[in-house]
């Protein structure tokens, strides 16, 4: 499964990148907003791009069809890496299907159903975007959502691929994994975790110890 940043924090994106922790960066206009970046966006994505060796989600923000094509576009000629992130409408998956046929890749977003996932598909999404925490939220269980998704998408062979999206825990990455998304994105506040484990502390220093009251020197 690859692993995604969840911010338009560039310091954050450089961090996780430098220590190969990431595959990709997925944005949205509430993240750039808290990035609190005074530079244009089109700027910031280029930059983003530049620094993360793979896909980067940028959002179009027009809700008719013709506006969120020609932002699409204008997204798409900032960088090779640039993933056109259209929301889960009628006009978006409009938008989905003309980009796609002019070979920009596509993230749908604000997936909340089986249903919705199958309708990106079918429009040639390249990733499709459920939110899992959202949807837990009001009493669904989003990951089963994923897994339905998964199941449906194996059954009729598309090739859009699942991108498990407001997780909120690292239980939510590891449950990402068993149900067959093929990527979880995530912010710095959950990807880090991921990396520690007590027993991994208490061993390394336990090693740390036994080393010093050996007297040894490398």
């Amino acid at each position: 499964m690859k692993i995604f940043l969840d911010t338009a924090d560039l310091a954050e994106i450089r961090r996780a990148s430098d220590a190969g922790l990431i595959d990709g960066v997925t944005t949205n206009p509430s993240l750039l907003a808290k990035a609190g970046n005074d530079r244009a966006p089109a700027e910031l994505f280029r930059e983003i791009c530049e620094t993360v060796d793979g896909p980067v989600s940028a959002e179009v923000v027009a809700v008719d069809s013709d506006g969120m094509i020609a932002e699409g576009r204008k997204l798409a000629a900032i960088h090779e890496h640039i993933v056109v992130k259209l929301p889960l409408t009628e006009a978006g998956l409009v938008a989905c299907r003309t980009l796609t046929a002019e070979e920009i890749q596509t993230n749908v977003t604000l997936c909340f159903s089986t249903a919705q996932a199958l309708l990106a598909a079918k429009a040639g999404a390249t990733w499709v975007s459920p939110f899992v925490g959202r949807l837990d939220d009001i009493g669904h269980d989003g990951l089963e959502i994923v897994a339905e998704i998964r199941q449906v998408y194996d059954n009729y062979g598309f090739e859009t691929e699942i991108l498990a999206a407001s997780l909120r825990h690292p239980r939510h990455v590891q449950e990402a994994m068993l149900v067959g998304a093929d990527v979880a994105t995530l912010p710095p506040s959950v990807l880090y975790p991921l990396l520690h484990h007590p027993l991994t502390d208490r061993g390394l220093d336990q090693f740390l110890k036994d080393w010093k009251a050996a007297g040894h020197a490398l």
